[in-house]
């Protein structure tokens, strides 16, 4: 059974999109701990919208914060310190994703990171990389933490354009399993989570 946490080298690099392809691609429950913003969509409810299957279920958030910001400058603004011990795995017989919020080292709150709840779940990892200047830095930097805190990295995604110098290094450094790469989409439609989630069965050996 896959029970994986899906983050990112940081914002805007494809989380969701690489979560919807996930969840149809195993047919697995969806669950979004935290969302930061509720304008003009969720992520929750973006990846429903994505998803065609029939078996997957997607979790409420345990926190729903108005503001577009940082989690924990988000939940301040509503009176509101978030908690290690507010999260609980949801309970399901099903494959699950975890989506995180922005990268791996994002605040939750005071001493509690991203990096600390994928470890309270200790859940193996999926990273999502998109190519820009520092991208590398920013892959590496994230593989080191997860590293250091024990966490197994399930497989690493490239999304956007390809870029084999950079995709070669940090895939020869880091060792990691490759996954599917994610090619620029001009839409992101079903249909091109479905096309994609054939892709990611076959790496799953499904």
């Amino acid at each position: 059974m896959e029970r994986l946490f899906i983050t990112g080298i940081g914002t805007d690099v494809g989380k969701t999109f690489v979560s919807a392809i996930l969840t149809e691609a195993l047919q697995a429950d969806y669950w979004k701990p935290v969302q930061a913003g509720l304008t003009p969509t969720t992520d929750a409810a973006t990846v429903r919208e994505l998803v065609q299957n029939p078996v997957s279920c997607f979790w409420p958030e345990r926190h729903r914060l108005q503001l577009p910001a940082s989690p924990h400058a988000a939940a301040a603004a509503e009176g509101l310190t978030l908690r290690p011990e507010d999260f609980q795995l949801p309970h399901t017989d099903n494959h699950l994703l975890v989506e995180g919020a922005g990268g791996l080292l994002v605040p939750l709150a005071p001493g509690f990171l991203i990096a600390d709840l994928a470890q309270q779940f200790a859940l193996d990892v999926v990273v999502v990389s998109r190519n820009y200047l520092g991208s590398i830095n920013h892959t590496l930097l994230t593989m080191e933490a997860l590293q250091a805190r024990g966490l197994r990295v399930r497989g690493l995604v490239f999304n956007g354009e390809p870029t084999p110098a950079t995709e070669d290094f940090i895939q020869q450094h880091t060792g990691v399993p490759l996954m599917p790469r994610i090619l620029p989409e001009s839409e992101v439609t079903p249909a091109v989570v479905s096309r994609y989630a054939a892709e990611f069965r076959t790496w799953f050996g499904l």
